[in-house]
C-alpha cells in the first residue's frame, strides 16, 4: 500500500491538567473553547482523513470525553503519564496508517502547512520515517508539526524505556536517526523567535489579542496573516517575552 491510500489521522493531545495553565484547553477563546479553535483549524485540512483527541483516564478529563461527545469527536482515554502509550492505543484505536500530532496548546496551527508537510511526507514513502518542523526550529513556536508512520510509532512504543520518552511522544524517535529515516520540514525564513503556543496566561494573552484581531466565525485566517498582523504590531511579541519554554 503507498502512502496516499493510508489511512492519515490527526491525534490531538489534549487534558484538562496541564500543570502551568490548568484547563487551559477549555478557555474561553472568541467565544469558543480553545480545544475547539484547534479541532476546527485542522478539519481544513485537505489530506487528513480523521481528527481525534488524545485525553486522559484523569476524572478531570471527563470534561474532554463530554466535549468530544458533544461535538461529534473520537476521542481515545489512555495513561496521563504515559502520553507514548496512549498515542499508540489511540492510533490503534482509530486505525491510523499515518498520524499528524498536534497538541491542543496550538490554537493557531496551520491546515495549509500541515497539507504541504503531509504531501512531502506521502511523497517520499520509502525515505521518511518522521518528518517535523521542530528538529530544526524556523516556524513560531505554537505551528509545531510531527508527521510519522504507525509502524515508527509501535517501534518507539516497544523500545523507549526512559520515563521522558514515554512522557514525550516522538523524543524516542527523533533522538534515535540511526533507527528512524528523520527529516526537517524548514520555512524559507526563520521565525522561530515568536512564541504563539499556550503554556501561561501571557501566552494566552497573546493568541487573545491576535484572535480579536484575526478571527471571524467560519472564517480561516493563516500564518502569514498573523505574521503580517505581529510585524505591524511589533509591541504584541512583548506580551509573553519572559515566558520561558518548558524543558522536555
Amino acid at each position: 500500500m503507498n502512502n496516499e491510500t493510508k489511512s492519515k489521522v490527526a491525534i490531538v493531545q489534549a487534558r484538562y491538567g496541564s500543570t502551568r495553565l490548568r484547563g487551559k484547553i477549555f478557555k474561553n477563546l472568541s467565544g469558543k473553547p480553545m480545544l475547539w479553535h484547534v479541532l476546527n483549524r485542522i478539519s481544513y485540512s485537505k489530506l487528513i482523513d480523521k481528527v481525534v483527541v488524545a485525553t486522559t483516564t484523569d476524572p478531570l478529563d471527563n470534561k474532554t470525553e463530554d466535549f468530544c461527545k458533544e461535538n461529534k469527536i473520537g476521542f481515545y482515554r489512555g495513561s496521563i503519564d504515559d502520553v507514548l502509550t496512549r498515542y499508540y492505543e489511540a492510533a490503534m484505536q482509530f486505525e491510523a496508517e499515518i498520524i499528524i500530532r498536534i497538541t491542543s496548546d496550538c490554537p493557531l496551527v496551520d491546515p495549509v502547512i500541515v497539507d504541504k508537510m503531509l504531501n512531502e511526507f506521502i511523497n517520499n514513502p520509502n525515505s521518511c520515517d518522521y518528518l517535523s518542523n521542530i528538529v530544526k526550529r524556523t516556524f513560531p513556536r505554537g505551528l509545531d508539526t510531527e508527521i510519522f508512520s504507525f509502524d515508527a510509532l509501535e517501534k518507539a512504543f516497544a523500545e523507549a524505556e526512559t520515563g521522558s520518552e514515554r512522557e514525550h511522544v516522538t523524543q524516542y524517535i527523533y533522538s534515535h536517526p540511526n533507527l528512524f529515516t528523520i527529516k526537517n520540514y524548514a520555512n524559507d525564513v526563520d521565525y522561530s523567535f515568536y512564541r504563539w503556543t499556550v503554556d501561561t496566561e501571557e501566552d494566552f494573552k497573546l493568541i487573545e489579542e491576535i484572535y480579536n484581531s484575526l478571527y471571524t466565525s467560519g472564517e480561516l485566517f493563516l500564518f502569514d496573516d498573523v505574521l503580517r498582523l505581529m510585524q505591524k504590531n511589533p509591541s504584541l511579541i512583548n506580551i509573553n517575552k519572559n515566558v520561558k519554554q518548558k524543558p522536555a
